[in-house]
């Protein structure tokens, strides 16, 4: 019997492994020093944090947050942003989502009047899209012309809740995607470097051993004897952001604008 035949056969696969606890909603000052820790210990969440503080940070008018979870970025946006989280219905199912001020919906059926929205923000949605391109062409008609689109999507990172994660974008895949939706002055960045994706993935086998609670006693004391080590790679990783080189990364920040 070949190796290929002895191994796992993912298709069948309905959930990951290991699967850290999902963001919580800002509700108090204890929720911001969890979230804190969560971006040093998440180098996704904290690179993805790292980029939306400045490309937030002078918002103002209506935004729309598409795929909101647990609306992790909306302390970001100022006084003047009149701030709007819709999600799919059946985000608690698949994602463990169910916040009282986000408005869900049923199928394809946004509730959104076209050309209504002044920012568009769409964060590590896009991957867990079935139908990518008519999504896209949605968040296009949402905005008013010379609105704007804040994206971003993961590029280095294990396949997570599934199996509703379906796809990894490149810059050309994303430049292609948003160009035929109609968007113009689009602009990719990489969050991250290759010195970032290692502490990411090597951070990711640290976590292991403490993802099962009810595992074996040995294993759960490695997990706590790597405690300084996962420390210790999550401060590299998040000083490496200031690096932009090379082709790997653990994702990417897009911005784009609807032509007036």
């Amino acid at each position: 019997m070949s190796t290929h035949a002895t191994r796992r056969n993912l298709v069948d696969a309905t959930a990951e492994s290991f699967k850290p606890p999902v963001f919580r909603p800002r509700r108090s000052r204890w929720d911001d020093i969890f979230a804190a820790g969560r971006r040093l210990l998440d180098l996704q969440a904290g690179s993805a944090w790292r980029d939306l503080r400045g490309v937030l940070a002078a918002v103002s008018g209506d935004v729309l947050d598409v795929g909101c979870g647990a609306q992790v970025f909306r302390p970001l946006l100022p006084r003047t942003a009149r701030y709007r989280g819709i999600d799919r219905a059946d985000a608690r199912d698949r994602f463990g989502y169910a916040i009282p001020d986000t408005e869900y919906y049923e199928g394809d059926d946004w509730p959104v009047a076209p050309s209504s929205i002044d920012l568009v923000l769409c964060t590590e949605v896009l991957e867990h899209v079935e139908a990518p391109a008519p999504f896209v062409e949605k968040l296009f008609t949402c905005l008013r012309p010379g609105g704007r689109l804040v994206l971003t999507v993961p590029f280095a990172a294990r396949w997570h809740f599934v199996p509703y994660d379906y796809w990894r974008y490149t810059p050309s895949s994303l430049d292609r995607l948003l160009r035929r939706a109609g968007f113009r002055e689009i602009r990719v960045t990489a969050r991250g470097n290759p010195v970032t994706v290692a502490c990411y993935k090597a951070m990711a086998l640290c976590l292991i051993p403490l993802g099962d609670p009810a595992g074996h006693p040995a294993r759960r004391l490695l997990g706590l004897a790597l405690l300084p080590v996962l420390g210790l790679l999550g401060l590299i990783g998040t000083l490496s952001l200031r690096g932009d080189w090379g082709e790997d990364c653990l994702g990417y920040t897009v911005t784009a604008r609807r032509p007036d």
